[in-house]
């Protein structure tokens, strides 16, 4: 009989509904989505399709122990409490990260320390000659997730280890790539699939034409991964994980026109590289131009997702006409796409003269971005509506906004009539402090917040030898040829 045990998948600010669709699609029991986090249940086999085939998860944990604590003393103790010798030996090392929102425990640093307080303490009781496991910043033989909600505490095994932004085909970047996970995020976002052209044309280091490709390709993400942290535990099965990794039945060949175009030849140099590491390169066309230089999109219209520079990390001279060209070039030349554009300042999306049809708030390095759609229609607004166009997806009475989107201000049955001129309140005094109308402005350029789910930076052993490079393997062979 198959055991099946809650699991929990991490991911960024406005994935959570493209991932928990990921995770029903590979076999997942009670999804239920929450802030950066999708909750579920399967069982080993699906713990190990999670790893390898979620395209928006950052890692994947599994609960193994919840109690309640109110000060460290009692959280000490409830963690020498458990058997940990069902989970590792004195011979391995481990790691701790701590996430804690809670008024009892208000630094994180030192909740970790008391935790391997703890673990060590219990080896060093069941060990006639006290010894006791190792811990390693990076690197560790088993990790431990410490998560804690004023006082409800669980303890949960991260096995994923590395971060699974990090795919394993990324040999060079530009300045401040895009993540891996947050890319494929917004292209699912899109709803593309493989089946129509998809343009970038400020590329960078290629990661949403790689990204794209594998998609269409059918690709798993962690086809190139060297290392899985339940590699490390005793329940570990190489057979299992071995078929899950060799199983290519989704592949298929690439048909539609995938374009990275960057200003800069060095960026276009580190896409190419990225891309053959990735062993998609054959499906994307690459090329050296500005994005004034375009004249001409691929046809039928497809899809365009781009991240231009948001002033900050990377700038331009004149980032206000940048932003225009934008616009220009998106109303001259996509004619029919669906243009994605992130962003940071609402000041430069201005600039681009177009209203978006979608507005979905994103994390992108530590900044509070937003993901905005324009429809490139042809014509105006009002013949495209009369000929059926809908700039936004109407949603019945009842329906939620999907996770990111925001939650419009009001509709027209909130709407309250509009009161006569002599019969409105006098306006109050404006406050100096304020902006022109009372309000104080909403300010874009507020202290970025990092993310809760950091990048790892973690040493990776070399692959196992009884795992073969199968797909990598067939790439080069085809390349030589």
């Amino acid at each position: 009989m198959t055991t099946t045990f809650d699991m929990v998948a991490k991911t960024f600010q406005g994935l959570e509904a493209v991932l928990a669709d990921e995770l029903r699609a590979l076999g997942a029991q009670d999804v239920v989505p929450g802030k950066r986090m999708v909750a579920f249940k399967g069982d080993k086999e699906l713990l190990y399709k999670a790893n390898m085939c979620c395209r928006t998860a950052l890692r994947i944990l599994k609960p193994f122990y919840s109690f309640e604590a109110s000060d460290p003393d009692r959280l000490y103790a409830k963690v020498k409490e458990y058997d940990w010798s069902s989970l590792f030996n004195v011979n391995q090392t481990f790691s701790i990260d701590t996430v804690a929102n809670s008024s009892e425990f208000k630094h994180s640093q030192f909740v970790t320390y008391r935790v391997k307080d703890a673990i060590v303490d219990w080896f060093r009781d069941h060990d006639e000659q006290e010894r006791r496991p190792g811990v390693r910043l990076d690197g560790a033989d088993i990790m431990i997730n410490v998560h804690i909600s004023e006082t409800k505490v669980i303890l949960s095994l991260d096995s994923s280890g590395e971060s699974l932004h990090r795919r394993g085909w990324r040999t060079g970047s530009t300045d401040a790539p895009i993540n891996e996970v947050l890319a494929a995020g917004i292209i699912l976002l899109t709803g593309w699939k493989g089946d129509t052209p998809f343009v970038d044309p400020m590329c960078g280091s290629g990661t949403f034409a790689i990204e794209a490709a594998m998609i269409a390709a059918g690709i798993n993400p962690g086809v190139y991964r060297k290392h899985f942290a339940f590699e490390n535990w005793k329940d570990f099965d190489p057979e299992l994980l071995q078929e899950i990794y060799n199983d290519d039945s989704g592949e298929r060949e690439v048909t539609c026109p995938i374009i990275a175009a960057d200003i800069l030849p060095k960026a276009i140099a580190i896409a190419r590289d990225n891309a053959k590491s990735a062993g998609v390169d054959r499906y994307i066309t690459f090329e050296t131009k500005s994005i004034v230089k375009w004249e001409e999109a691929p046809q039928p219209a497809g899809v365009l997702v781009t991240n231009p520079p948001y002033g900050k990390r990377i700038s331009v001279e004149d980032m206000n006409a940048l932003y225009k060209t934008i616009g220009t070039v998106l109303k001259r030349v996509f004619t029919g796409y669906h243009a994605w554009i992130i962003g940071y300042q609402d000041e430069y999306f201005h600039e681009i003269g177009l209203a978006p049809s979608q507005k979905i708030a994103v994390n992108n390095g530590g900044l509070e971005c937003e993901l905005r759609e324009y429809l490139m229609f042809a014509g105006n607004k009002k013949s495209f509506r009369a000929e059926g166009g809908k700039l936004k997806e109407e949603r019945r009475d009842g329906d939620k906004p999907a996770s990111g989107e925001r939650k419009p201000r009001f509709n027209d049955r909130d709407r309250k009539p509009r009161a006569k001129r002599d019969e409105r309140p006098a306006r109050p005094e404006r406050d100096e402090t304020r902006g022109e109308k009372g309000r104080k402005p909403y300010n874009m350029r507020k202290a970025p917040l990092m993310p809760s789910i950091s990048a790892d930076k973690e040493i990776v052993v070399n692959r196992p030898a009884w795992r073969t490079r199968k797909k990598r393997d067939e790439n080069s062979e085809n390349n030589d040829k």
